[in-house]
């Protein structure tokens, strides 16, 4: 009998930074969410190929103030997930705050709000570790240089076993300054295994990079390191930042990102195995594989994270996100079908990256034509609202209530910013353009549709009722630095008083252009 097998990538989309731990039969999964809210996202397998997103274990960015306006490539940083004592527990780095930490019972909540386990700039990539064999316990991170000014290495602490403390002042306890070719070393995953404490860490960026492996008879070292996955001669640039997992029946299996530009870092799974010195061999020795025999595990259907939405009664899915913390009735309930977005007024109304009440997702990797339809209800004049692919440069397709009062089908795009620049003042960064002539929308509804192609090249179409037409001219989506490039949805109006109305959107669709 053939054994059924699994293609890479397993998660085609931006799901960056990945943990997985299996806790009996399931296998539980979060990533990065950066600026984003809710943020860490909970996924779940039986089988380690398909997984559904059953929620978020953070329901705000804390501390809220920080995180009114959108930072796009901040907030949460490569999460590491846990189950000890019967509890899950998720740490993971703000590189502006620091190390927080919050646990919970059940994988679905209630999770704890944000406890600050160690306060300061730059600190990233933390990963606990219990030894309760010794009633021990340890915490490792790394730094981001951007803040700290330091990077390259990591810091190891004693942690209270209550996971609420550090009990010292830390020790680097790997300098990657002092191993010839290493360079931007992080995202450490701390594991007892076979007598040694082991950490699994990337290397050489996130581009370009490899996975490492250390190990130690003690967990502040001394550790001695190798190289245990990289490209080599495969289409996979940069595989590394993961989790290594097992099965009940006692596989080993390895899963990691491949940072994929406009569409962010790409989850693939790798087999994995030990080899006769005791180091883990990853992938076909040592490099990505694309197809597989599928893990020794019962049988599941197909299942992905959705995308698809409704919006019954008003209500969005799980595989939304707002591009800040949201304020109440952004989006209100009714008894219907559809999303119902308030048109929120703003100064920032020339630039789609400013503003927090964009609801997102993410930015499919394969082929695909998005759609939905709009209808402004708002009589307000500059009232818009539209479906955006939003990066560091962006494009919009919607509707806006002109000065004559008249609905009119409108495309606007923006051109990058450049990464790192320093903030200039509002009116004098990114402005908005016209990518194709306004059209008339006499019915104030429209449907609008995206197809976004190889290199996430999109081509925009509408039709405001007598058959679609395209618009504008073909756009490249844009990552942020960090982030992959967004879906959103948006509804806003000028400064002004009272309440400007809203925009409804019905049946978001994704479907694949093969």
């Amino acid at each position: 009998m053939t054994h059924e097998t699994y293609t890479n990538p397993v998660l085609n989309a931006d799901w960056s930074d990945p943990d997985v731990i299996r806790v009996g039969d399931d296998f539980y999964l979060t990533a990065s969410s950066f600026g984003r809210v809710p943020g860490l996202p909970l996924l779940h397998s039986r089988d380690l190929v398909n997984w559904t997103l059953v929620g978020h274990a953070l329901e705000r960015l804390e501390p809220t103030r920080e995180f009114i306006t959108p930072r796009h490539d901040c907030g949460v940083w490569a999460p590491a997930l846990r189950y000890h004592d019967e509890r899950f527990w998720i740490f993971w780095g703000d590189p502006d705050q620091g190390i927080f930490q919050v646990n919970a019972p059940e994988i679905r909540g209630p999770w704890t709000r944000p406890h600050l386990l160690k306060e300061g700039k730059g600190l990233i990539d933390p990963c606990p570790l219990w030894d309760d064999d010794h009633d021990e316990a340890y915490l490792v991170h790394a730094w981001a240089k951007s803040r700290a000014g330091i990077k390259n290495r990591l810091t190891g602490h004693r942690m209270h076993p209550d996971g609420t403390t550090l009990l010292d002042d830390g020790k680097v306890i790997v300098d990657a300054d002092r191993i010839p070719g290493w360079f931007t070393l992080e995202g450490p995953k701390l594991h007892l295994h076979d007598g040694w404490f082991w950490i699994l860490a990337p290397a050489g960026g996130v581009e370009t990079g490899w996975q490492g492996a250390f190990r130690s008879r003690g967990f502040f070292g001394p550790y001695e390191e190798k190289i245990v996955l990289e490209q080599g001669d495969t289409d996979v640039n940069g595989p590394h930042q993961g989790a290594w997992v097992n099965t009940p029946s006692g596989e080993d299996w390895f899963l990691h990102f491949q940072q994929r530009g406009a569409y962010g870092r790409l989850v693939h799974l790798q087999p994995m195995r030990w080899d006769d010195d005791g180091w883990p061999v990853i992938g076909d020795a040592g490099t990505p594989v694309a197809v597989h025999p599928k893990p020794d595990l019962p049988p599941q259907p197909s299942a992905a994270p959705a995308t698809d939405d409704d919006f019954p009664g008003g209500r969005y899915g799980r595989q939304w996100q707002w591009t800040a913390n949201p304020q109440d009735g952004w989006a209100t309930h009714h008894s219907g079908d559809g999303l119902r977005l308030t048109c929120a007024r703003t100064t920032d109304t020339h630039d789609l990256r400013r503003l927090p009440n964009l609801l997102t997702q993410r930015l499919p990797a394969t082929p695909v034509a998005v759609e939905v339809e709009l209808r402004l209800h708002s009589e307000e004049v500059g009232a818009r609202a539209g479906l955006a692919v939003l990066g560091d440069a962006y494009s919009w397709i919607g509707l806006q209530r002109g000065a004559d009062g008249t609905v009119m089908f409108v495309h606007r795009f923006a051109e990058p910013v450049a990464v790192g620049a320093p903030p200039t003042p509002i009116g004098q960064w990114g402005s908005e353009r016209d990518a194709s002539e306004p059209c008339p929308a006499p019915s104030g509804r429209v449907r609008l549709r995206i197809e976004i192609g190889a290199g996430a090249r999109c081509r925009f179409f509408y039709d405001v009722g007598d058959g679609p037409r395209p618009s504008g001219q073909v756009f490249a989506a844009t990552p942020w630095r960090w982030v992959g490039a967004l879906l959103g949805l948006f509804a806003l109006a000028p400064v002004g008083t009272g309440h400007a109305g809203a925009a409804g959107f019905v049946r978001f669709r994704i479907s694949s252009l093969h």
